[in-house]
């Protein structure tokens, strides 16, 4: 393996696996995944000779990827309603409008659609960290997704896709005064103030976050705690035991169009970064239906006979190879998706495995968790 693919991978390896602590800390596991984004373009172009030509889409696809696994974490994990619904309604119209931009090209679109949610699901984990959320009105909640979407990313989407501008270029040429091409080392050393006045805006910062915290916003309802378990309101074994019967018992219902329509606009934005594949959207919506259908009517199956979900590592390992199966069982299908080859349908298979265990295990939940209508807010 060369330098170049060994950076590569890991890159990857960063993208793909950090993501799936999000069900546990999803603060930290957000961040993580925002910062590892943010960087590895700079990373490919500092230590590798990669082209990156058909960079956007790859971004692109990556960043769906875990903020599906954040909307995953949502239904397990929120438990304001009114926070749900925002934040459900941000996730899918951001998906649409990245579609859209895949099928088309057109950057204006992903300043039309932009990615609100992952800066308002970081704001309500942010708040949960000290805060229960059930405290947070509609309106407050809708306000928190207007400003972000208006003040902070219009104008970033804007910036990175309408006007393609480099911000470690700009930081290099206007703010250090050296060329784009000059190491860190030597900006840094051409400009030394710089990082003094970052690191006392860093600190000025923590200390207006530390006096607001302590003198302006309501006292906690619990210890500062980046785990989503710690002070979270247990739901029955028993209710979602019901709720998942229940949806077993109905198999056509708004539980199974929603799984086809995720993993489908997923598929869609994947498929435009694998080398090679150009499948239409109607084919990989027909592929991704039929895979999730057959995978939906097993489950119920065994639902029904009184099977319990195990482990997630065991539920994903298990689902992965059921869809390997139907691959390989209806290998003439594949066939039916031009422009797929064998080995991008393993990767459709992978994403559609870890998707459809989150969506199966954590679904029940929420459902369970809302039965009787929204939480109360705690006294």
């Amino acid at each position: 393996m060369t330098t170049d693919e060994l950076v590569f991978w890991a890159v990857v390896a960063a993208r793909v696996l950090v993501p799936l602590g999000v069900f546990r800390f999803p603060l930290p596991i957000m961040l993580a995944a925002l910062v590892i984004d943010g960087l590895d373009q700079t990373i490919f172009q500092t230590f590798t000779h990669l082209p990156l030509e058909n960079y956007q889409s790859y971004d692109k696809a990556l960043d769906v990827y875990y903020l599906s696994l954040a909307y995953l974490a949502m239904l397990r994990n929120w438990v304001s309603r009114d926070g749900f619904d925002v934040g459900r309604f941000l996730f899918y119209y951001r998906l649409v409008g990245v579609v859209l931009f895949e099928q088309t090209q057109i950057r204006l679109l992903l300043l039309i659609f932009p990615n609100t949610f992952e800066y308002f699901f970081d704001t309500y984990e942010a708040i949960r960290t000290r805060w229960d959320p059930r405290r947070l009105a509609r309106n407050l909640l809708i306000g928190i997704a207007a400003f972000i979407w208006i003040v902070i990313k219009l104008p970033q989407e804007w910036w990175i896709h309408v006007a393609q501008l480099d911000a470690t270029d700009l930081i290099k040429t206007r703010v250090f005064g050296v060329s784009k091409d000059a190491p860190w080392t030597e900006a840094i050393a051409a400009a030394p103030w710089v990082i003094v006045a970052v690191a006392f805006a860093v600190v000025a910062l923590m200390l207006l976050a530390r006096w607001l915290i302590l003198h302006r916003l309501p006292p906690a309802d619990h210890p500062f705690t980046v785990d989503a378990d710690h002070h979270q309101p247990m739901v029955a074994g028993e209710a979602i035991d019901r709720e998942r019967r229940k949806i077993a018992e109905q198999i056509v219902d708004l539980e199974l169009l929603e799984k086809v329509v995720l993993i489908g606009l997923v598929c869609v934005i994947f498929s435009r970064m694998l080398p090679g594949s150009d499948p239409t959207a109607i084919d990989i919506l027909v592929g991704v239906g039929v895979v999730v259908i057959a995978n939906t009517l097993l489950s119920s199956f065994l639902v029904r006979r009184g099977e319990r979900p195990h482990g997630a590592i065991r539920q994903f390992v298990v689902t992965l190879g059921i869809n390997v199966v139907l691959v390989l069982a209806g290998g003439f299908l594949i066939e039916t998706l031009r422009g797929v080859q064998l080995e991008h349908a393993v990767v459709f298979v992978l994403l559609l495995s870890v998707i459809v265990t989150g969506y199966d295990r954590y679904r029940p939940l929420y459902k369970a968790r809302f039965a009787a209508g929204p939480l109360p807010a705690p006294h």
